[in-house]
């Protein structure tokens, strides 16, 4: 489940899940490489981790880039995190990018305590599941999100737990410009039955 230039991947994955294990930081991994856990394989060139903490938390992940040899991607950290939750790094050894999203949020927290935990370099690695993932991607909506979670059924569909699923896609409907993802995961279901 990592990309090309798996050595570089797998270490520095398996760096980062070690740091913020030590410091008692809650988190998944989402994007590209959960979905190459969950999903089609295709090319990912970076590090997508939710974090379950609030952007107070920066400076604790600034201390895991800096142990870790990552480089922050913008100049005033305090103030991009606080406007976008997001903390953009990168790793100065192999120039792979990685993003600290923070979230506080009950779906958040939910999903980093469903995530499943791979062995990574000798590392537990905790990896959005397959439901969260199929969330996340649609949530997202753009056109390779929605092939990502297309992916992820059709490799896993027997297993999905569709009630998690469409419990979350009626509350995210509420979100402005979401309004249709009950119906998106009803045809991803609908698609899953057919080829199972």
């Amino acid at each position: 489940m990592v990309s090309p230039d798996a050595p570089d991947f797998e270490r520095l994955i398996a760096a980062i899940s070690s740091e913020l294990r030590r410091r008692g930081l809650p988190y998944m991994l989402i994007g590209g490489q959960a979905v190459l856990l969950h999903g089609e394989p295709r090319l990912t060139r970076d590090i997508d981790i939710t974090l379950g903490a609030g952007p107070d938390r920066a400076p604790d992940i600034l201390q895991v880039c800096a142990s870790l040899g990552l480089s922050p991607l913008i100049d005033d950290v305090a103030r991009f995190v606080q406007r976008s939750f997001v903390l953009p790094a990168a790793d100065e050894a192999s120039g792979i990018r990685v993003d600290f999203v923070f979230s506080t949020t009950p779906y958040e927290s939910e999903a980093i305590r469903r995530a499943v935990s791979v062995d990574l370099a000798g590392v537990p690695v905790a990896f959005a599941s397959a439901e969260d993932l199929i969330l996340h991607k649609l949530f997202a909506g753009r056109p390779r999100d929605v092939e990502d979670a297309r992916g992820v059924v059709l490799r896993k569909g027997p297993e999905i737990d569709w009630d998690y699923v469409e419990r979350w896609a009626e509350e995210f409907a509420a979100v402005p410009g979401r309004e249709d993802l009950p119906e998106r995961v009803q045809a991803l279901r609908a698609e899953s039955d057919q080829t199972s």
